[in-house]
Order: C-alpha cells, then structure tokens, then sequence
C-alpha cells in the first residue's frame, strides 16, 4: 500500500489522479489532500477519501471548511504554504503528487524532494523555474521524480531498458492547439474562449493558453532537459494533430521508439503512480484501422513566437527559465481577464526577459526571487501598456 498526499486535489490532474486511486484502492491510500478555492469540491473528496490533512489557499478558507466539514471524518485542516509543506512532508507519506498549477506549488514540492519522498511530478514551474536544484535534491535524497506529463511519460516509457548513452534526440510532439490552421492576421483577435478550447486535451485554464501559444512546448523541452539529462539542442518539437505518438526517442542507430496511446491524463498518471508497472485500466483500446494516419509537420515560429522565446530561455538558462515563468503568469492572467490580447502574451514575456541580468541560482530561494522579479517586471510593462 502506497501512501499518497496529493496537492492540487480539484485541478484536472488532481480529479483524475482521484479517479486513478480509486480504481486501485488495494495499492494506494490518500492521506493528504491539499487545494485551492475550491471548497465544495474539497468537502467531496475529503468525504469519500477520508484523508487525515487537508490544506487549503487561506486561514479563511480553513475555517470555512472546518465549520462545513463539522469534524465528520476526522481530518485535520492545514492552510497556506506552510500548510502545503506540511502534508506533502508528512513521515508515512510515500509519494507526493504535485499538481498544483502556479509558482504556489514551488515550496510544497521542493520540500517533498528534500523530505525523501518521491514526486509525481504535474506541475511544471518546478523544473522550469528550479529545475538543475530539484535535480541535484532529487539525487541527494535518493528520491525519483516521475513525470505526469504525456509527453515526459512517453520519453520515460520509450528509455526503458536502452543505455543513456546510446540517446542521440528526443522528440516532443505536440497538437498545436486551437490555432495552428488559423491564419495568422486574425490571431490578434482570438477570445480567452476561444484559446482555452484545445482540440485534443481538457485542462485547466492556464496550460490550455500555453497550448495556444505553444509556450508549453518549449517549457516542456526545459524539462525534458532536467528530467533526462540532456542538452537544448538534443531536443527536437514536431506538430503531431492527432495526439496520438506523445513522444519518440532515437537512438544512435536510426532507431526511434515511440509511445502510443488514447489522449487520456489517466495514463501518465497512472504509469507515475506504478511505475514501472503498467495498471489495467478502464480505456479502450486504439484502434489503429480507425486512426489511419499520422501527421507530423515543423511549428511555424512567426505564429507560435512564445514557443520560441521559451526554447530561447532553455539554452540561455541560470535565471532565465524562473524570468520566462514568472512573465508568462502574469500575461496569460492578463489574457483571460481580457486586458491585453492574445498576441500581446509574447510581447510582455519578450520584453520582461530582454531586461533581465541572468544570474546562477544557488538556492531555491533565488530562484523564487527571479520569478517574482519577473512578475512585477511583468505587471509594470503591463501598466505601461494598458496605459497607452
């Protein structure tokens, strides 16, 4: 049995890894849930999981719980990152889920890492913003790092059983999101709507605008890089519409292993959670006869310039990666309040880099510190805009 805390319970990741847990309750058990804002939905699953913790966003929303809760189960109620931190380092903790979304997840997980547990890793700011000093704590504690992504389980999958040294690229593919056909004139008067409705994937609001912009691609190449230990330039991205290769990896020879299969979060959950087993799940086959084809084509830069600028970032690297995060937060928050247009999103992520001295990070503390320069770098350059 497998003891699990799981933060960012009521996000898309959090729901299905729910759903995952559920389905095995002879291999794992919650014992710490941590969320947001979302209170009823907490107070649904602490009632059907009966965690002993629970943390949420604010000592206000505890209290709300608390009175809600009415003490029914027992569990003890936690909030703020202090709160976080708790649960995710709790000792019978043996694996930590991080799949809160945002720079709120940084701390809770890093110390998880620190703690000796290991990390199911969903939440990507970690190794962007932090990634070579996760690393090296991962090592020093003996613990794993398992990606949630589909793109990272698919490159964890395809490693399996070859020699490190033998990886000539990895390939990361991806659909191109709602705007990849869409000519590029109109692109300036696309809706947070329109950007949020990905054709492949539901997820939460800010990795579907990420997808639009294809920022999460070069961010994922930044993590690919810490995760499996390779440089930028070893990376390759290609265009894949039907989502169903979620990555390749070649070898010295020509040879090139893929993995294949429904787009369905349930399975790099689930592969994380197992590893390196393969659960039986509930999905059904792919039926290849009906698939047909498979499509790859080149990401066009001239529309997709965040996918540049986060690639841009990667190979700079120290600082860098923190200042692209922290940027691209504050941005796409602008966004989906209707502030500042879709094209506008790279603007303010291009111009708060450009005016950044990178630095390396000795600490994970620095590297917080260059991702909140950047969101207030950010929300001046914002100002400014607004404001013309």
């Amino acid at each position: 049995m497998k003891n699990i805390c799981l933060l960012g319970s009521t996000g898309y990741i959090g729901i299905n890894s729910l759903k995952v847990i559920k389905g095995n309750p002879n291999r794992y058990r919650i014992i710490a849930l941590g969320a947001g804002r979302n209170i009823d939905l907490l107070l649904d699953q602490i009632r059907e999981f009966k965690p002993r913790f629970a943390a949420v966003l604010s000592a206000e929303l505890a209290r709300e719980l608390k009175t809600r809760l009415n003490n029914r189960t027992g569990t003890e109620i936690l909030y703020g990152t202090a709160g976080y931190i708790e649960i995710a380092t709790l000792p019978d903790v043996h694996m930590t889920i991080a799949a809160m979304t945002g720079s709120s997840g940084l701390l809770p997980t890093f110390s998880a890492v620190t703690a000796g547990k290991d990390v199911a890793l969903a939440n990507k700011e970690i190794l962007v913003v932090a990634g070579s000093l996760l690393m090296r704590e991962s090592k020093k504690a003996g613990v794993n790092i398992f990606p949630i992504d589909s793109e990272h389980s698919a490159i964890q999958q395809s490693i399996q059983g070859h020699r490190r040294e033998d990886l000539k690229r990895i390939i990361l593919t991806g659909s191109g999101g709602p705007f990849k056909d869409l000519p590029i004139e109109r692109l300036s008067k696309v809706t947070p709507q329109e950007a949020l409705r990905h054709p492949r994937w539901r997820m939460g609001r800010k990795i579907s605008i990420d997808s639009a912009t294809m920022l999460n691609k070069g961010v994922e190449a930044i993590e690919a890089k810490w995760l499996f230990n390779v440089e930028m330039d070893q990376i390759e991205i290609l265009l894949h519409p039907q989502s169903i290769i979620h990555s390749m990896v070649e070898y010295m020879d020509g040879s090139i292993i893929a993995q294949l299969a429904p787009a369905d979060m349930r399975i790099p959950i689930a592969y994380a959670l197992s590893y390196p087993r393969h659960l039986r799940g509930e999905l059904p086959s792919l039926d290849l006869l009906e698939i047909g084809a498979l499509s790859f084509e080149r990401p066009d830069t001239r529309r997709f310039r965040c996918l540049d600028l986060s690639l841009a970032a990667g190979k700079i690297g120290l600082s860098m990666p923190a200042v692209l995060n922290g940027a691209d937060e504050v941005a796409v928050n602008a966004f989906l309040e209707g502030k500042i247009g879709f094209l506008d999103i790279p603007h303010v992520i291009e111009e708060t880099m450009e005016k950044h001295e990178t630095f390396p990070l000795a600490s994970i503390d620095e590297a917080i510190e260059a991702d909140q320069w950047a969101q207030s770098r950010a929300k001046e350059i914002l100002e400014e805009m607004v404001g013309n």
